[in-house]
């Protein structure tokens, strides 16, 4: 499996795909975390859907990571674009049975990916944590906002448990990208079919009846990076976010174990 795992980091460290990514990552993170501070005395709100997150709450000992954790969903959407993409341009170009001649098992081959997936994932939560803590204490002192508890004993735990629900949440994107891509074996349809459905379809029906939204799989991962809402709890997230990844897990692992490597 070691093997499986370096072979899909040679994949994975190519500038156009990881330097991309994380660039594409790092700007929105740089985006949204400096809008939560530059436009802290909007009437318009300066966070998520119009609401306002006060200079009271941003002083608490979590506020250092307030940013990040609203760009977890959409570090979640990046790893998922990825890996669907990757997962189904095995098919795409030949390259899976070239796979397979050097590695058989096709379970094995199937947690090598996954196990490069959770490494890519783990450096892309480290770099735009810090990134997005950086911008925090940068703009608190224009914002007027105190940083005093931020790095107390109490402040580390709060960054600690983010970090980990942030990496949840990108782990459950991925791994419902990596499923779409055996599924689809098309990198444009698991990309289109997972972004229409996550950042459209979701919205417009929650729209209509609000409580399908404690439901959906794409607000689920998001809750999760939050860690949790006043509409929604933790708990309830990462429980049914977990039931969604194990299906996925368990039909992709199935199909990829069953079905013909070829497009």
């Amino acid at each position: 499996m070691i093997q499986v795992f370096l072979a899909e980091w040679r994949k994975l460290r190519r500038p156009t795909l990881l330097l991309g990514t994380f660039a594409a990552a790092l700007f929105f993170n740089g985006l949204i975390t400096a809008f939560i501070y530059l436009m802290i005395d909007s009437p318009d709100g300066n966070g998520d859907r119009g609401r306002t997150i006060t200079r009271e709450v941003l002083a608490l000992p979590g506020g250092s990571v307030n940013g990040f954790a609203s760009i977890g969903g959409l570090l979640g959407i990046i790893a998922l674009c990825v890996f669907a993409a990757q997962s189904a341009q095995e098919y795409t170009y030949g390259t899976l049975r070239n796979l397979l001649v050097r590695q058989p098992r096709r379970l094995v081959l199937l947690m090598g990916k996954y196990g490069a997936m959770k490494s890519f994932a783990l450096l892309l939560t480290v770099i735009n944590a810090v990134v997005s803590i950086g911008i925090s204490l940068y703009l608190s002192d224009r914002a007027k906002v105190t940083t005093d508890l931020w790095f107390t004993s109490e402040g580390w735990t709060e960054i600690g448990h983010t970090l980990v629900n942030v990496y949840i949440s990108i782990i459950f994107y991925a791994i419902i990208g990596i499923a779409l891509g055996i599924l689809l074996r098309s990198p444009i349809s698991a990309i289109s079919i997972a972004l229409v459905w996550i950042l459209i379809l979701e919205n417009l029906i929650g729209a209509v009846k609000p409580v399908t939204l404690d439901w959906m799989p794409g607000n689920q991962f998001a809750i999760i990076a939050q860690g949790g809402t006043p509409d929604l709890s933790y708990s309830h997230a990462l429980t049914l976010g977990s039931f969604y990844v194990l299906l996925a897990l368990l039909v992709s692992s199935f199909i990829f174990t069953k079905r013909d490597v070829a497009n």
